[in-house]
């Protein structure tokens, strides 16, 4: 039991009814550029892990 194609595109033509197309391009690009920062912040996780770790034994006042 799974999804047919028809009920997909009754389910997809309802919420571009309800929520307009503005709408739904304004969520698409908000959710790429969630994503692509995501994303870029996973990169520069991993790049800071590689670098060594340098510490300062000086206490801030």
């Amino acid at each position: 039991m799974g999804i047919s194609p028809a009920q997909l595109i009754i389910v997809l033509l309802l919420v571009l009814i309800i929520f307009g197309s503005g709408k739904l391009r304004s969520l698409g690009s908000d959710l790429g550029g969630a994503i692509k920062g995501f994303k870029k912040e996973m990169a520069s996780e991993k790049d800071a892990k590689d670098e060594p770790v340098i510490e300062n034994n000086e206490q801030k006042s």
